[in-house]
């Protein structure tokens, strides 16, 4: 089973910034688009970013301008940069390797007023 490593998440004031990120075996990355999905108690996991294998991003509208999404093809993971942080972000958030459909176990985001 091929396995996504996320790190990053944690307890943020709202207003403030988190760096995630998800590692995954070079074999899957250099062929998938990544992507990052979210899941809030009770809600149904959503997608908050992708990027191609050629770097095209693209954002969900709820977090356009407060996320950037990257990729390092030598260290084979990808980022998400959270600023201004609401605690409406608060969720667990996963990788995903959009071809292979391979999913990471999830980081937690919290974000508090």
């Amino acid at each position: 089973q091929v396995q996504l490593v996320e790190s990053g998440g944690g307890l943020v004031q709202s207003g403030g910034s988190l760096r995630l990120s998800c590692t995954a075996p070079r074999n899957i990355f250099r062929v998938n688009a990544m992507a990052w999905f979210r899941q809030a108690p009770g809600k149904q996991r959503e997608l908050v970013a992708s990027i191609s294998i050629d770097d095209s991003p693209w954002y969900d509208a709820s977090m356009r301008g407060r996320v950037t999404i990257a990729r390092d093809n030598v260290k084979n993971t990808v980022y998400l940069q959270m600023n201004n942080l609401k605690p409406e972000d608060t969720a667990v958030y996963y990788c995903n390797a959009v071809d292979s459909n391979s999913w990471g176990r999830g980081t937690q985001v919290t974000v508090f007023s």
